[in-house]
């Protein structure tokens, strides 16, 4: 998992005072979603509604209630118009409530079920590539694992980056939730192989990747066909991975692409798993 856990726990711990910002309901454009949160102490916040004069509103009110303003109300109706300095147009409400005990196990739980409910990313292979990879996307709302069976590479990555020493990498695939991302750049094709055929054997993967050639995908098919009696969803298969028209071969500049193409893909389930709620909902009626 990525190790975001920390920071959130060392804000809700050093500080007595804390006040949860919400955003209750959203109408028009807005800079963040229904149900975006973030913490605001004394001193000191964590997470964000979206930055600007919203923001800036929201924490000086937060910031008034925990002084103890007897006026500062536990929700707010702020219209993101040129007035305030912003031209999103949109209108956000907020609701304000200051953490008690109970308030801050809540909010722990919410913390908890938002990390969990995040796209699970598989890195197999910490070379120069897959560890320039996981420090690429451990910045991002991914719970990130790299794996590899030479303890040597994994001493050498960030704290913040979860790794897994393991000899039997595809036992991970075959235990990993739907929807989760395998990127296969190991030290050994014959290994590269066997993991990608797991991944490829998902229905339910969100994103099969491959280092390597065309060359190399060319070999893949054929040894797939020989190992498995058919192609196996080939065509699932995204290799060479990250962008074929950048020649930069830096490990940091293939990351970024490959991240990008990451991101491309997991919007694209999103979208549709947004059009397919609609549709069943429009059924109904």
């Amino acid at each position: 998992m990525r190790k975001t856990r920390p920071a959130f726990q060392n804000f809700i711990e050093n500080h007595t005072n804390i006040a949860m910002i919400t955003v209750d309901q959203i109408h028009g454009s807005t800079p963040r979603d229904q149900g975006t949160w973030m913490l605001v102490s004394d001193t000191q916040i964590y997470g964000t509604i979206g930055g600007g004069q919203l923001e800036n509103i929201a924490i000086n009110h937060a910031r008034d209630m925990l002084s103890g303003a007897n006026d500062a109300k536990t929700d707010m109706q702020i219209p993101l118009g040129p007035h305030i300095g912003q031209c999103c147009g949109g209108v956000v409400n907020l609701k304000f409530e200051i953490l008690d005990e109970a308030g801050r196990l809540n909010c722990e739980q919410i913390f908890i079920k938002e990390i969990a409910a995040q796209p699970n990313i598989y890195i197999f292979g910490a070379g120069h590539v897959g560890k320039a990879l996981a420090e690429s996307v451990s910045l991002l709302p991914f719970n990130t694992m790299l794996i590899d069976s030479r303890n040597e590479e994994l001493d050498q990555v960030s704290e913040y980056i979860q790794t897994h020493l393991t000899a039997l990498p595809e036992s991970i695939v075959r235990e990993a939730k739907a929807n989760s991302v395998f990127i296969i750049m190991t030290h050994d094709h014959s290994l590269d192989f066997l993991i990608t055929k797991e991944a490829l054997e998902r229905d339910d993967a969100a994103y099969v990747g491959m280092i390597g050639s065309k060359t190399k995908r060319a070999t893949f098919k054929n040894w797939l066909k020989r190992e498995s009696g058919s192609e196996l969803n080939h065509d699932r298969l995204v290799c060479p991975i990250g962008n074929v028209n950048v020649y930069d071969k830096r490990p940091e500049i293939i990351a970024a692409f490959v991240t990008t193409q990451v991101l491309e893909q997991l919007h694209k389930i999103d979208r549709t798993q947004v059009q397919n709620e609609l549709g069943a909902l429009h059924t109904q009626f």
